[in-house]
Formats: C-alpha cells, structure tokens, sequence
C-alpha cells in the first residue's frame, strides 16, 4: 500500500489576492516530511484554517523572491521561534537567497533564536533520502528563479508467496531482498525481482513563474502530477510573455509533452472571478486538468 502524498493548496492567486484566493503556497506532506513551497502572504492564516500546525513544517521551497510568493516567510519564521520549533529548518531557493533572508533578520526583531539552514540552489539534486529526492531547476523569469521536483524512490515489493517458493522465510534475507540486494539459499543466487516486483515511485514537478523553457520540461517529465502556474488565459500570451509567465495552453503543452498523468494549474490573475472559465479552457488542451483553489486536497 502507497505511503500518503497530499497537496494542500493554501493560496492560488497570482501578484494580486483576492476574496478567494490567497497569495501563492503549496503544502506537500510525506511521512513525516511538511515541504512548503513558497510562502505567500497570509499563508499562517491559511495554514490555520486548514488544521496545518506551524511545528510540522520541514523544509521551505522559494521558488523565487517576488512579494506574491515569500511576504508571509518573516510571520512564520517569527512564530516557529515562539512556538519552540526544535527542528532545523530547511530552507531552499535561487541564487541570493541567503542575503535576502540576511536581511529579513535584520529588518524585524526577533525575539527568539530560530534553528535553520539555508541553501542556494540551481540545477540538480538539492536533498535526498531513502525515500525520496528533492531537484531544483532554473526556470525563466524576471528575476532569479527555480522550479522543483519531488521523486519518490522505487520500491521493491516482495510476494509471499513467491517467498514460499524458494523456501524464505521471515528473516534477515527479507530485509536484504526490500533493500535492493540479492541473497544466497542453498546456493542459489535470488535476485529481488525473482520474488517480487519494482513498484515505481511518485514524481510531482512544481513549475512556479517562468516563461516557457526547457527546464519546465525537465520539472515535469513523466510525472504523476504536475503543478504549474498557469497566470493567464490564451488570449493574453502576449501579456504572459512580456511578465514571463505561463498561459493556459502552455501549461498544457508542457503536460502533454512531458508524459504528464495529472495537471494542477494555480497562480491565477486577479482578473478572473471564477476558476470555472480557467479550467474549461485548459481541458480543450489537457484533459486531466484541475483547476486549483485555496484549500484544495489533492492526494497523488
């Protein structure tokens, strides 16, 4: 049985929020792992509206250092400091982040020291585990900016019954055949593939603010959900190409051409009352798309 994977959409607005949507944040929770990606104005009130404890957060993805995507990390970091978070907190994102949040320090009195690290990223693996890696990519826009993916690792599932068959019981050797390794009975070399099977692990790519580029391809490819910002609709390419962002169909052409099985557009204009107009549009290019909305649960 596949470990839980949630999204938690906390806000779904473009620059400007609206009465529905709140500035950008996205909640991915794994096992014990709490990833924010970015953390938009707000997104505290947000988090407590939808049963989120502060404490729980792991690590914080910047995609980049416009207001609409980081104007609520100062709150939060104050309130884990308060709250006695005992963690270290991880935190990633493009080149110059580790002077801007220098200087976040210096412009608010905190009261309480807070454990973190900071990270500056660009191309390729940022974080990993035995469950799971974490890369970043460069993305195009008006400043610095990254987009993420999340990949599970592949596991291996063993059959009882095929276990039975080479006469392995419960022990040791189990072990050894879940972690990748073969073993020796009476012997005879068992490979783990002869008593189970390779169960792929999930991929998420977060494609935050850009115009389109390679990399966009590269977040996105043959994962099982794609999140991408999609700002404005087609009619309006010129306009997302003069702020380097994404229409509805390019956000669509990167999951079609990435092999992508599920698309979650966000990051919508102020100008769109309703999501509903959205997400006709993009199932004219994408069929398995979604509209995101605040507090929107998607499970991968």
């Amino acid at each position: 049985m596949a470990v839980k994977l949630t999204l938690t959409f906390l806000g779904t607005s473009a620059m400007v929020p609206t009465k529905e949507r709140n500035h950008q944040s996205i909640l991915l929770s794994y096992k014990t792992e709490n990833i924010l990606i970015d953390c938009g104005e707000g997104t505290q009130r947000q988090m407590r509206i939808a049963g989120i404890k502060p404490n729980s957060i792991t690590k914080i993805l910047i995609s980049h250092w416009h207001g609409d995507h980081v104007l609520g990390l100062p709150g939060l970091l104050q309130t884990l400091a308060v709250n006695g978070y005992e963690k270290t907190l991880r935190i990633y994102g493009p080149k110059g982040t580790k002077q801007r949040i220098k200087w976040m320090l210096k412009a608010f009195e905190f009261t309480r020291r807070l454990n973190f690290k900071v990270k500056e990223v660009s191309n390729g693996t940022i974080f990993k585990s035995e469950d799971f890696r974490i890369e970043s990519y460069k993305l195009e826009h008006k400043v610095p900016c990254v987009g993420y993916r999340f990949v599970e690792n592949d596991k291996i599932r063993i059959l009882p019954e095929k276990l039975k068959k080479f006469g392995i019981k419960q022990s040791p050797l189990v072990g050894k055949l879940q972690s990748g390794k073969s073993v020796i009975i009476n012997h005879k070399r068992i490979k783990p593939e002869d008593v189970g099977f390779i169960e792929k692990g999930r991929i998420i790519g977060f494609v935050l603010d850009t115009g389109l580029c390679e990399n966009c391809l590269r977040i996105a490819e043959n994962a099982d959900l794609l999140v991408s910002e999609a700002t404005f609709k087609t009619e309006l390419s010129d306009k997302a190409y003069e702020y380097s962002h994404l229409t509805i169909k390019d956000a669509a052409y990167i999951a079609t051409r990435a092999n992508v099985k599920k698309l979650v557009i966000t990051h919508f204009s102020q100008r769109y009352k309703s999501t509903n107009e959205i997400e006709r549009e993009a199932k004219e290019y994408f069929n398995n798309v979604k509209a995101a909305y605040d507090f929107l649960k998607v499970r991968v």
